[in-house]
């Protein structure tokens, strides 16, 4: 089950902040393998001068309206996994509300199946 957290700047719409949702979420199940039904998105939006991003850390030409991407799932993934699962998510992003693919930001975070609780205090994969 991943958790997601997306951050950028204010402004955007909730029809552009579900596009972001739906577009790293099928990245997640077609190239994660993550479940379907596994979707947890929570949208940040923050006001000028709350982002500062290097314009170019990394080799990209980020624009002033970059888009951080944090993902908490499960560990265990193969890198290779990964990587098809970072340019899976910006394709997504491209093609569904045209981010620039420099723009793009993502961070996985790996935690043990035991580190969830989807609820009532259950460790749900135990």
């Amino acid at each position: 089950m991943p958790l997601v957290h997306v951050h950028l700047r204010e402004g955007k719409s909730p029809e552009f902040h579900r596009a972001i949702c739906d577009a790293v979420f099928a990245a997640l199940v077609s190239e994660a393998g993550a479940p379907a039904e596994s979707r947890f998105c929570f949208v940040h939006e923050y006001r000028e001068g709350r982002i500062l991003v290097h314009p170019t850390y990394g080799g990209v030409a980020r624009s002033e309206d970059p888009l951080l991407i944090e993902v908490t799932l499960n560990s265990g993934r193969a890198a290779e996994v990964k990587s098809s699962l970072y340019r899976g998510i910006v394709r997504n992003l491209e093609k569904a509300i045209d981010v620039r693919p420099d723009d793009v930001i993502v961070s996985l975070r790996e935690v043990p199946r035991e580190n969830w609780s989807f609820g009532r205090g259950i460790a749900t994969y135990l």
